[in-house]
């Protein structure tokens, strides 16, 4: 299965690599520039991406300058920018971004909405391969060694946003709100229950990890 590239236009070093480091492990490829001129330089050679991240102010090209190069390739885009000002969030959604994220960010949320402009660009594999698991998103079927293992529907979603975000961990009042919903009235313990439930049906005993203090984190190396 293909990973989905990504291609990253920010001048701060750092923060460039910290994107890149994330998106790596959530399984995404990516390509770092430093500077909007190099990157509009070697599109047409390499533009084989399904999402760019621009930040708006880079050298050389910024990133409303640099919005309808990348969008010649059918790239959706979505800004991370700094500038919060309504002016400049106009300029990037009215130009055709897909999305724009304020500095600074989580990276959980910046996944996120990774992963919703992929699927809305139909850029996105809806079978997901991860621990001798084969989970399909659209058909909420879960299968292993090739035999379907029944999920109710809130340990189907639990598992995806899991598995869509190995290696990371995730609190208990994160994973309430992404699974359940920011207005869900229930207690962190409902997540611990639903844990307990993936774990026996699926034998993901050593890929859940509990992480101290904090929440959850499924491993797969």
């Amino acid at each position: 299965m293909r990973k989905n590239r990504i291609l990253i236009v920010e001048d701060d070093e750092a923060i460039a690599r910290m994107i890149a480091m994330n998106l790596k492990v959530a399984g995404y490829d990516t390509r770092i520039f430093l500077d909007g001129l190099e990157a509009y330089e070697a599109l047409p050679e390499d533009n084989n991406y399904d999402l760019a991240l621009l930040d708006v102010m880079v050298p050389g090209m910024n990133g409303f300058e640099l919005m309808p190069e990348v969008a010649k390739y059918d790239i959706p885009v979505i800004y991370v920018s700094a500038r919060d000002d309504l002016n400049s969030k106009l300029t990037g959604l009215t130009g055709g971004a897909e999305d724009y994220i304020t500095k600074p960010f989580e990276i959980l949320e910046l996944l996120v909405r990774v992963e919703k402009v992929l699927v809305r660009n139909h850029k996105i594999d809806s079978t997901i391969e991860v621990a001798g698991l084969v989970i399909n998103a659209d058909e909420h079927t879960v299968k292993k060694n090739g035999r379907e293992i029944s999920l109710k529907p809130m340990e189907f979603e639990l598992l995806l946003v899991l598995v869509k975000n190995k290696n990371i961990a995730i609190s208990r009042e994160k994973l309430l709100s992404m699974v359940w919903g920011i207005d869900f009235a229930g207690e962190t313990r409902t997540v611990d229950v639903h844990i307990g439930q993936l774990r026996k049906k699926l034998d993901l005993y050593d890929n859940i990890k509990t992480v101290s203090k904090l929440g959850y984190r499924f491993e797969d190396n």
